[in-house]
Order: structure tokens, then sequence, then C-alpha cells
């Protein structure tokens, strides 16, 4: 039985090495194939943070995490070539899997648009990747669409006060792909002025009605079963 799971780990802006760990007790306590962590999750919400080498030392702990309990966990931190990107890591290290299409408000300027619709696969399933603008847009979530999706992932970053777009977007995506649909967001303080943010990490099923929903608090996560 394939699981995922949508993390909302405590984060501490600029600490790679701290979230990492975090990132590491979530994957633990998740006990899923597949945990999708918030936009940025490896350095908070920071648009100058310098960019995170996938074969950096501190990713180990998450890199051990992966490997103790046969997870695939998604991350999410700027990377070279000025991109905000999701690392895909596992028991053999992290490796850049993603970079976000769709870019908006700081990011212009900041970072470069990234790749076309990408789907993953994983165990079989063909996992469908974003990184948060990229699902409020039309042509990506038709892209992805178009891939033949089994799961639609992403990591967001939300304020509290943005929830029922979130929501909106993740029904929108699970009926638009015919696929389940998992969002993980960012919960607590994240830097570059996110006080607070809107956590409530949620996966719908594939006609958009809710099967998981994690709460507001940093530490807490969304988990569920699929074939």
């Amino acid at each position: 039985m394939f699981t995922v799971a949508a993390a909302q780990p405590p984060c501490a802006p600029l600490d790679v090495a701290a979230n990492a760990r975090a990132h590491a007790e979530a994957v633990r306590a998740a006990d899923a194939r597949l945990v999708v962590f918030p936009e940025m999750s490896l350095t908070g919400y920071e648009l100058d943070a310098p960019s995170v080498d996938p074969s950096s030392p501190d990713l180990e702990p998450l890199a051990r995490a992966c490997a103790e309990t046969g997870t695939l966990a998604l991350a999410g931190a700027p990377v070279a070539g000025r991109h905000i990107a999701t690392l895909a890591v596992d028991a053999d290290g992290a490796r850049v899997a993603y970079r976000k299409r769709w870019l908006g408000g700081d990011e212009l300027g900041r970072f470069e648009p990234g790749d076309p619709p990408t789907a993953i696969d994983v165990d079989g399933l063909r996992v469908g990747l974003g990184i948060c603008k990229d699902t409020g847009v039309g042509e990506h979530v038709e892209g992805v669409a178009a891939l033949g999706l089994d799961l639609y992932v992403a990591g967001v970053c939300h304020l509290p006060g943005e929830l029922a777009e979130q929501d909106r977007r993740g029904r929108q995506i699970a009926r638009a792909c015919g696929a389940p649909v998992a969002l993980a967001s960012f919960a607590g303080p994240t830097g570059w002025g996110y006080e607070a943010t809107a956590g409530t990490s949620t996966i719908w099923a594939a006609d958009g009605t809710v099967v998981a929903r994690a709460g507001a608090d940093p530490g807490d996560f969304a988990r569920a079963f699929g074939n």
C-alpha cells in the first residue's frame, strides 16, 4: 500500500542543517513512502538564502532517515542557476527533481523560471511536481494533467488568510488530473516577513474531497493511503 504524507516541520530561517534534522524527524514520524515538504523548506522562505548544494553534508541526517524508513522525501530549497527547486532525497542522497516554473512577487528578478511540467516515477506511479505559484497557473495544471498522473504533490507557502485559495487549488488540480493531490504548506514563521503561515497541509482524493488535513501548527502532517 502506497502512503503519502504532507509535512510542515518547524523552520529555522537560513539554517539548512537544523531544518534537515527537523525534516528527518518528520520523515520518521510520518512513516510514509513519500513525504512532501513546503516550498524552500530547507532554508525557510528566505529569497536571499544561498543555494543549497544537493551533496551538502547538512542533508545527511535527512538521507539517513529516508534510508531507515524507505522514504522518498521531497524538500524545498534554492539551488544553483537561481532556481527555487524540489530536492528528491532518499537513501542515495539528494538530487534536484524539479525547478519552479512560475514565479511571483519578490521572486521575480531574484530567480529564473525553471522546468516544464514534470513527473517522477515512485514505485511505478507517476507523481507530478509543482511549487507554490505553479499550482494556481492554468498552463501548469493543464501540463501536468496531460502527463497522466497517479498523484500530484507540491510544496507551498501561504498566509493564514489564503487557506481558501489553497483549498481551491487542491480541488482544482485533483479534478483536472483525475488523481489525488498533496500540498505541504508552511506552518509558523518562515522568514521574509512571514511571521505566520497557513499550515493546514492537505491531501485531496481525485474527486477533490479532503481525505487528510493537518492542523495549523508546526510539526503536524497529513497522511493518506493509496493504491
